[in-house]
């Protein structure tokens, strides 16, 4: 299936999409990410942006691209959320080289699949020609596929030097801000970057336990 295909009722181009798995957010994105996007997620390391994760490989055939754990811990903790996954294939990067091994990863990809880079933080702090020819050829690779990557960014402290390179290539930023009250978490989804799409002027108000809800208290969805 091409990115794009012709409504014959309307004569208008559409451009497929993947779903995101959070309806509020699909809806608002006009049905979801479209293919040949490369999407930054941006959320602190104590919240549970993960699960945005797990939706998203269990909609379609994933390579997944772990920076920092184990490819058995990172399959355990997505099974803990769903159960199976049927196209999964977890890969550590190579510490030593990282952008070589996401390199070759990034050229094996097939059609209409995703590619998971969690976190990115380790593409990130390699030379600076590198990320870049790593980013051009990860963008060209989604083109002639159709398919989606998701970079799983990680905001702290010792943000990495290149970071800003990672949101200005990406075609779509999602940015889960959690704040923590005295008595409740509130999580906020930011979509400040839609490339070719409209970006949302207000953010979804989700509720993360072991699932992905919109938080209708608050009446924004």
């Amino acid at each position: 299936m091409g990115s794009e295909s012709v409504d014959a009722a309307r004569g208008e181009t559409v451009t497929q999409r993947f779903e995101t798995g959070v309806r509020a957010l699909d809806r608002k994105l006009n049905g979801g990410i479209p293919t040949g996007s490369l999407v930054t997620l941006l959320a602190e390391p104590a919240s549970q942006a993960e699960l945005f994760l797990s939706e998203f490989v269990a909609r379609q055939e994933t390579v997944y691209l772990s920076g920092e754990q184990a490819p058995t811990t990172v399959t355990s903790a997505l099974r803990s959320q769903r159960g199976t996954y049927d196209d999964l294939a977890v890969s550590q990067l190579d510490r030593e080289a990282p952008v070589s091994d996401a390199l070759a990863h990034v050229e094996g990809l097939t059609e209409e699949s995703l590619l998971v880079a969690d976190p990115v933080e380790p593409l990130e702090r390699a030379d600076t020609g590198e990320f870049r020819a790593f980013l051009e050829t990860l963008q060209a690779r989604l083109a002639q596929t159709d398919s989606v990557a998701v970079l799983y960014a990680l905001k702290h402290s010792a943000t990495p030097p290149q970071r800003h390179r990672t949101e200005y290539t990406s075609d779509i930023v999602f940015d889960l801000e959690t704040k923590r009250n005295d008595d409740a978490i509130e999580n906020r989804l930011f979509v400040p970057k839609f490339r070719g799409g409209r970006a949302l002027t207000e953010p979804i108000c989700l509720d993360l336990t072991d699932r992905i809800s919109v938080d209708t208290s608050r009446d924004i969805a």
